[in-house]
């Protein structure tokens, strides 16, 4: 018996998160583990009017490739999948894996040449995602390994995934609107300050400016569950330090007591307690790895813990978060790079953000406005 809360998701991916309307091509994929979800959606989207296209791969086919493919094969973009990208109208993708560490101990370098590879496929999505040509969302699917990554059992952990959706709530739709009714008001707040400065109990102490950038929020409608407001630093102007609360996963590498250390805009000096050598070849990919592409505040209080899952972490209320690398185009970034990576920085002990002098988030919370 399929889950009602799987049925109850898809309804909200399908008609809030992405907003199929009738004609629209839709893209629908995930390895074999998120099936169940993927048969809710291709319904929904049935239902909405929609073409749905799926594409189901095997959860080994990354280790396989990432360990026996050649460089070249390593570097190889599908003009195919390119294609379907530049043609599609929304775009569904599910995670989920029967074993979060598959790819653990597979080579950084050869990460790193997948991903720089893959620079002209993230150029394309995030252009047109900017545009608003291509609506998307991506989501989780609650698995074994994910519930041991979080400490929790199976049936605690899909309790956690689902609340964090708020689809416990009798009407999720109406609670995301309610909610993103409330972000846009902290928009309106935040947007045409100049300078950020950011400070945590954990020694970092950030600032950059602020200047032609917007503060978008974020909330379901470009990956589920959300609940963050997000910008782009003007590139250049990144100076300080930077140091993350929680491990920062990337491709199935954990890398612990993340440090990033910025001079006019560029990453100087990264350091980790676990993990380091894979941090620095990410970095080192490209020539916009080390810049910043996106700082956030994460404004989802239903989400409270760290669960070894970036889509939930780097939600948690209270928190920040930085990625380095490509930016986020409708916020006005312009960093271009075959990599994305959010590492989360908890703000609740003792932390401050202030925008041109006056302080407007502390220990977790807006001084100005309700969320």
């Amino acid at each position: 018996m399929t889950d009602p809360r799987l049925q109850k998701l898809a309804q909200v991916l399908v008609n809030y998160s992405v907003g199929v309307k009738p004609n629209d091509r839709v893209a629908i994929s995930g390895n074999s583990i998120t099936e169940p979800l993927i048969v809710e959606i291709y319904r929904e989207t049935l239902r909405a009017g929609g073409y749905p296209i799926v594409r189901v791969a095997p959860e080994a086919l990354g280790e396989i490739l990432l360990k026996e493919g050649s460089d070249e094969q390593l570097s190889y973009l599908s003009p195919i999948a390119l294609y379907e990208l530049e043609n599609i109208d929304c775009r569904i993708g599910l995670w989920g894996q029967e074993n979060t560490r598959a790819l653990s101990n597979t080579d950084s370098k050869r990460h790193s040449l997948m991903s720089a590879a893959r620079k002209p496929f993230s150029e394309t999505f995030f252009r047109r995602a900017a545009s608003g040509e291509l609506r998307w969302t991506g989501s989780m699917f609650p698995t074994h390994s994910s519930a041991q990554d979080a400490g929790m059992s199976l049936a605690e952990y899909e309790d956690f995934v689902f609340s964090a959706g708020l689809l416990d709530h009798d009407d999720p739709i109406a609670s995301w609107q309610a909610l993103s009714k409330k972000q846009d008001a902290a928009v309106d707040y935040l947007n045409g300050h100049k300078q950020i400065h950011i400070e945590a109990a954990n020694g970092t102490d950030l600032a950059f400016r602020l200047e032609n950038r917007r503060w978008v929020s974020s909330c379901g409608n470009d990956n589920f569950p959300d609940g963050e407001i997000y910008t782009c630093p003007v590139e250049e102007t990144v100076e300080g330090t930077i140091c993350f609360s929680f491990p920062a996963i990337h491709m199935g590498h954990e890398c612990q007591g993340v440090k990033l250390r910025f001079e006019k805009g560029v990453v100087v000096e990264a350091t980790a307690e676990k993990g380091g050598e894979f941090l620095n070849h990410m970095l080192d990919q490209d020539e916009g790895a080390r810049r910043v592409g996106e700082f956030a505040i994460g404004c989802n209080y239903a989400i409270k813990n760290f669960s070894r899952n970036t889509l939930f972490d780097e939600k948690i209320g209270g928190t920040v978060h930085l990625a380095v690398g490509a930016s986020l185009r409708k916020a006005g970034g312009v960093n271009d790079s075959g990599l994305h990576w959010d590492m989360v920085c908890d703000m609740r002990p003792g932390g401050r953000i202030q925008l041109d002098g006056k302080t407007v988030h502390e220990n977790g919370r807006f001084t100005e406005v309700e969320i």
